[in-house]
């Protein structure tokens, strides 16, 4: 499984909103120059995240993006999941699809499941408010 520059941009998208947050909207501009990402590409990411429902976006002077819930309520599988689809590493482990006809005699779907469980047990249970705080501590690290 590889994870694409969308996934990796709207997870720092997101955070960036989450660190930078103090109830007021942020320019995608001055998203763009923190992160290092180009305001074009940004702009598509962000209305996948608007139409989402993830990000809140307002128009005029003063407009600009917020988070349309606390930090608490996002996991960084479910930033992935938007942008990416599915982060199963094969198909035939993927919810909703049908096992494949050798399902029953293949024990290499046995590594599949369990991988798959794994990266579903770490990407669901980090949320946009633990990346905050793990960004927090790592900017304490860098300051001594």
């Amino acid at each position: 499984m590889r994870i694409s520059t969308r996934g990796r941009y709207a997870l720092r998208l997101m955070l960036d909103l989450a660190i930078h947050d103090t109830g007021e909207n942020i320019s995608l501009k001055s998203i763009a120059q923190r992160q290092e990402i180009s305001g074009k590409y940004l702009e598509q990411i962000i209305g996948m995240l608007t139409k989402a429902g993830f990000v809140r976006s307002t128009r005029g002077s003063f407009g600009g993006y917020r988070l349309a819930h606390p930090a608490e309520e996002y996991t960084v599988g479910s930033i992935l999941r938007l942008t990416e689809g599915s982060l199963a590493p094969v198909p035939c482990v993927e919810d909703g699809v049908e096992h494949c006809a050798k399902a029953d005699d293949c024990v290499t779907v046995t590594v599949w499941r369990e991988l798959n469980d794994a990266i579903n047990s770490v990407v669901d249970h980090i949320t946009l408010a633990d990346l905050v705080e793990r960004q927090a501590a790592m900017s304490n690290n860098y300051s001594i």
